[in-house]
């Protein structure tokens, strides 16, 4: 693990999908914001090496325990350790948006005041177990994922639904995610594109 972090930029990349500066960034913020504290046994580096490795390269933790030589209880503890830190980090990380002013003159956003930004739907293939896959068939034959995505003006993601069959519609998926108890928020007065 050591070797991963101290060695270079382009082998710290290829494990945690970033290079080692933002890596000790991204330590120090969990520290300080998220309230992330290493064990005796395991250091902060470790933990957050743990995580990104496990959603970065969707690594199972029977190979997490052989690459870090830790049991899996602990490889699932430190995970959802890093997992709670990341989700306190969310009012940091995932920007507010916020609506297009009167007096805008920004060429692309100038005609639409008090707009947040904008969300669309996509497809996005999956691979689901037999039985599954017709509800996973989407009009054009493919099976795939729903994605529901919203961005700010600033083309930020702001919110990010995904999980829904791609034989659900649009509206449906919009509907789930204006209703849920911390889905999408519209203040009254604004809009999305």
């Amino acid at each position: 693990m050591r070797r991963t972090i101290e060695l270079s930029d382009s082998r710290c990349i290829h494990k945690v999908r970033m290079n080692r500066t933002l890596f000790r960034k991204l330590c120090e913020l969990l520290v300080s914001e998220g309230g992330l504290n290493g064990t005796d046994d395991v250091g902060i580096d470790e933990m957050v090496m743990i995580f990104l490795v496990t959603i970065g390269h969707n690594v199972k933790n029977r190979i997490l325990q052989q690459d870090f030589c830790r049991s899996g209880q602990t490889i699932s503890k430190v995970f959802h350790k890093v997992l709670r830190s990341i989700l306190r980090l969310h009012p940091i990380l995932i920007p507010q948006p916020t609506p297009i002013p009167e007096n805008s003159d920004d060429a692309k956003w100038k005609f639409f005041k008090g707009c947040l930004g904008a969300l669309d739907g996509t497809h996005i293939k999956v691979r689901v177990r037999l039985e599954d896959q017709p509800r996973y068939r989407d009009r054009k034959g493919t099976v795939s994922m729903n994605v529901l995505g919203v961005c700010n003006s600033n083309l930020e993601f702001v919110y990010c639904l995904a999980g829904w069959e791609g034989s659900a519609h649009d509206g449906k998926v919009l509907r789930d995610a204006l209703l849920r108890p911390n889905g999408l928020r519209v203040p009254k007065g604004t809009y999305y594109l």
